[in-house]
């Protein structure tokens, strides 16, 4: 008898048990029944232009870290790609490093482009070049070809190599809006054309005689960055408006954004997202 009651027992308690199993199974943890391995993953694409892209991959870097399930992919190109990318819908944010082009707007009517930072193009030197500073007449005489030896402009007895971004490049569609008369006075057929900020300033670091632009951002002790009509660039003067080569940066969207793209524009245009702009060299929007 004692037997048989112990066994009626022993099965109550694991018909209890696995009721309870199957409940908590039902229900899922107290958040809800959420779990970072049953959130649907969102993905977000992101190229164009390389000046944005340490922007882009630090806020990319800190917004994953905070939303696990959202992945999101970042790619250079150029910021004439990643206008076009953008107006193809191939990405779903195009960075770029200039203004939109009467001509792409005309194209992709919806195109909108929305201002994440400020930037300033900086003339760099070998930092072995004693030139401190060239009027911005001086620079653009440099870059058409009709200066081509540093003593013309005060500087060594050295043929001038200069050096200039690759056709698409969103710095170069600024410098020669912004010094060479929105691009009415051309480049000197002699110029080395560089697919990145990076490249032009790992040449203008390895050639004492070399000149070239980049976005301030990529300004560091392996090369000079000089004063143009006596302004430095820095982030105060670019942010006050008296150095005369700045710019706007820019994350370009075929219309408004939606649901997590716009979420990550928030954030980059946010307190957090503005303060890795700073830490990158760049100006914060405020």
């Amino acid at each position: 008898m004692k037997k048989k009651l112990k066994q009626k027992r022993t099965m109550s308690l694991l018909v209890v048990t696995a009721m309870a199993l199957m409940f908590a199974g039902c229900t899922g943890p107290s958040n809800g029944g959420t779990t970072a391995s049953t959130l649907e993953t969102k993905k977000i694409t992101i190229a164009g232009s390389t000046t944005v892209q340490p922007i882009s991959n630090q806020a990319v870097e800190a917004y994953t870290a905070l939303n696990p399930n959202v992945k999101i992919s970042v790619q250079g190109g150029g910021s004439g790609t990643g206008v076009r990318m953008a107006s193809e819908g191939s990405v779903d944010i195009g960075a770029s490093s200039r203004d939109l082009k009467d001509s792409e707007i005309a194209a992709t009517p919806t195109l909108i482009a929305h201002t994440i930072a400020y930037d300033g193009i900086a003339v760099v030197l070998h930092p072995e070049n004693n030139i401190d500073d060239l009027t911005l007449k001086q620079v653009q005489d440099i870059f058409a070809g009709k200066i081509n030896n540093f003593n013309e402009v005060g500087g060594p007895d050295k043929e001038i190599v200069v050096v200039i971004r690759e056709e698409g490049s969103g710095t170069r569609a600024t410098f020669e809006e912004l010094v060479m008369d929105d691009g009415t006075v051309a480049n000197c057929e002699s110029s080395l054309q560089k697919p990145s900020n990076g490249a032009v300033r790992a040449t203008v670091a390895g050639n004492e005689n070399a000149i070239a632009y980049v976005g301030l951002g990529y300004v560091d002790e392996s090369v000079k960055a000089i004063s143009v009509d006596g302004v430095a660039p820095t982030t105060a003067s670019i942010g006050d408006g008296s150095y005369p080569i700045s710019r706007g940066l820019y994350y370009i969207t075929d219309g408004e954004p939606k649901d997590e793209v716009k979420k990550f524009i928030d954030y980059v245009m946010g307190s957090e997202g503005q303060t890795i702009v700073e830490k990158e060299g760049f100006i914060p929007l405020n």
